[in-house]
């Protein structure tokens, strides 16, 4: 559907400094924003957590026309266990292989020019060692599933994606809702997905309008509505109205009103130093070490 837009995918992090050094050292991403709540989300934003955390944003453009990182950071939470479900995020940039090199990132070849490296948390990348693209660098997330035909039947015939190819030898498939857009790849794994503690979540706007036929589409079809249609507030910013999802796989899926979105998401110039005064302000670490204790492991 033309209206619907790849907008981010969310990962936990436990360790905020070496992630920042990750993206913004490594990859070469922006901090697009970044804000503090004092509380857990609405909608489980940052998981089924309830104290503090905050939200950065991280991409190498506007999420206007770039498919960007969400990184929730949770005070307290310093480890979270990796499942089956996320198996990777590929992009196209020999700025970032290079980056990586000049860091001592390790790196390893998995096919001609493209490189496997893993996000602090153990999150896997594949970096496709050629100039980037005029457009978005982000070229797809790929996610674990049990069953690819019932996969393609929920994100084909229920969400409305495209499928733009299909392997059945290799049991994967391309879905998108736009060419010049981040695909979604679905492989099927010879196992039941487990998504760990580490879980994430994608997210996808599409007309405000259409929210309320989405939830009612799901409920119709007995599908998984992890958050009936909510609103949900930043402090300064606009408010946005989302519904969450889940895929016959539990992957869960975000849908957010697009006008009120592509306000919020206007990219903060101030972003990098706010999460910098962030990173610097938060003791927990020396907090936890000063009572010898350590971080929760989620």
């Amino acid at each position: 559907m033309a209206t619907r837009r790849a907008l981010h995918f969310v990962f936990k992090v436990g360790d905020r400094p070496q992630t920042a050094r990750f993206y913004r050292d490594v990859l070469g991403m922006k901090i697009l924003r970044h804000e503090e709540f004092e509380e857990g989300c609405k909608a489980t934003c940052n998981g089924p957590y309830d104290g503090k955390w905050s939200k950065t944003m991280v991409g190498y453009g506007p999420e206007d026309h770039h498919f960007v990182v969400e990184l929730t950071y949770n005070y307290g939470v310093g480890h979270y266990c990796l499942g089956n479900d996320f198996l990777g995020l590929a992009l196209q940039s020999s700025q970032a292989v290079r980056s990586a090199r000049e860091h001592n990132w390790p790196l390893t070849e998995v096919r001609n020019g493209v490189f496997e490296t893993l996000a602090p948390g153990g999150y896997k990348f594949y970096l496709e060692d050629k100039e980037r693209p005029e457009t978005d660098p982000v070229q797809k997330v790929t996610l674990g599933v049990s069953d690819l035909e019932r996969s393609l039947n929920y994100w084909s015939n229920l969400i409305g994606m495209t499928v733009y190819s299909k392997d059945k030898k290799k049991q994967r498939a391309v879905l998108g809702f736009a060419v010049d857009q981040c695909k979604l790849e679905l492989q099927e794994i010879e196992e039941a997905v487990d998504h760990g503690t580490a879980f994430g979540r994608i997210a996808f706007s599409c007309p405000k309008e259409e929210l309320p036929g989405i939830e009612a589409l799901m409920k119709r079809q007995n599908q998984k509505i992890l958050a009936p249609l909510v609103s949900l507030d930043t402090p300064g910013k606009a408010t946005v109205q989302v519904v969450i999802l889940a895929d016959p796989d539990g992957h869960e899926i975000c849908f957010v009103g697009d006008e009120a979105f592509r306000e919020l998401s206007r990219v903060d110039p101030n972003g990098s130093q706010l999460l910098d005064a962030a990173m610097a302000t938060d003791k927990s670490d020396e907090w936890f070490a000063k009572h010898k204790m350590q971080k929760a492991s989620a």
